[in-house]
């Protein structure tokens, strides 16, 4: 059997391309060559090639167009968390201006990434004083509700009949027990306006009954929760801080959830819900604050104001023509002749008789 050196096999390999090199090149129509150097010139531009038919190729997709990726970012040890301070809207009838009096600066925990075990998943960490946010297992677990004086809870499930075991265990230890269903995420922004009427009315109630009981003013507990507490309850509790706090849009409001719960789950359709959401906070704000701005200016101008109307200025309005100024307009063109000037110059020497007799 013949063998063969590595420096013949080198050789035997390598005298094509040496010999290819040294062939004339070949002309710019031969196609063999335009597929070869196709890949090469895929960054220069139609004017740069001889023949200007040369174009780069990408492979192409048949999904549907996706928004661009919001990015949150997580919760570090260095992550300065932003204040909360109260100052969005209410959220509701219910009046929440005693709110004000609570502080709400050290409320966010710092450097939960040192504290957070992967078993407190199964519990309900506090969001602000008076909204919870966990799973469907703390809504069950009676000690809990009443360590920590939750009065309400609040489950959010696809549909009417679904956690009936959670919501029956809540409702023996606390006061009152709502729901609010939607079976996909995209079906949670009708529903995030309904879900903090709720939170509102309730802590209000709690605290004007524990005035007139003990005279004492008890806020009132609500804890939101779906079956993880990381998905749909979370985009509620996010949707109630961007409509009752101040200054907290979309990324904060789910950077305060991750804060206070480091298990919440934020997806791109949820993120994507949040910001459709903020900028209708946003269109409410700006209505209600050019409403309060003319009623405000009408009131200076007429010296009264009535709260919810909106009155236009007398200088405004535009009135129609009256009769006499018609008639004062009237008196300037002369009708003797019949006919304007421009017009008897027109029809000079034309008959217009409509019929004639032959």
């Amino acid at each position: 059997m013949k063998t063969f050196s590595s420096r013949s096999i080198h050789r035997h390999i390598c005298r094509p391309i040496v010999e290819n090199y040294n062939a004339p090149p070949p002309t710019i129509l031969d196609p063999s060559y335009t597929m070869t150097m196709a890949t090469a010139r895929e960054e220069r531009t139609l004017s740069d090639t001889p023949n200007g038919l040369l174009r780069s190729q990408h492979e192409y997709s048949y999904r549907l167009p996706t928004a661009p990726r919001i990015v949150v970012p997580p919760p570090t040890l260095t992550t300065d968390m932003p204040g909360l301070s109260l100052g969005g809207a209410s959220g509701g009838e219910a009046d929440m201006s005693f709110l004000n009096e609570l502080d709400l600066e050290d409320i966010i925990q710092k450097n939960t990434l040192l504290e957070w075990a992967y078993e407190r998943r199964r519990e309900a960490q506090m969001i602000l004083p008076w909204v919870y946010l966990g799973p469907m297992v703390a809504a069950r677990d009676k000690d809990f509700l009443e360590r920590e004086g939750i009065t309400m809870v609040l489950a959010i499930r696809a549909q009417a009949k679904s956690m009936m075991g959670a919501t029956q265990a809540a409702s023996q230890v606390c006061m009152e027990v709502g729901s609010i269903e939607a079976p996909s995420f995209y079906s949670l922004t009708p529903q995030f306006p309904e879900a903090a009427r709720l939170i509102n009315s309730h802590v209000a109630r709690v605290r004007q009954h524990s005035l007139q009981t003990t005279g004492q003013a008890t806020l009132g507990k609500v804890l939101v929760f779906c079956e993880s507490g990381n998905e749909k309850s979370a985009a509620v509790v996010a949707a109630y801080l961007m409509q009752t706090l101040h200054d907290i849009d979309y990324i904060k409001a789910m950077q305060v959830c991750q804060a206070q719960r480091f298990c919440v789950n934020f997806d791109d359709v949820l993120k994507n819900i949040l910001r459709a959401y903020w900028d209708i906070i946003g269109a409410r704000r700006s209505i209600a604050t050019s409403n309060a701005q003319a009623t405000q200016q009408n009131g200076l101008g007429h010296g009264f104001a009535q709260p919810g109307s909106l009155s236009l200025s007398v200088p405004s309005l535009k009135h129609k023509r009256s009769v006499q100024d018609m008639q004062d307009h009237d008196e300037d063109t002369d009708m003797d002749s019949g006919m304007d000037e421009s017009d008897a110059l027109r029809f000079a020497g034309r008959d217009v008789t409509p019929f004639q007799d032959r």
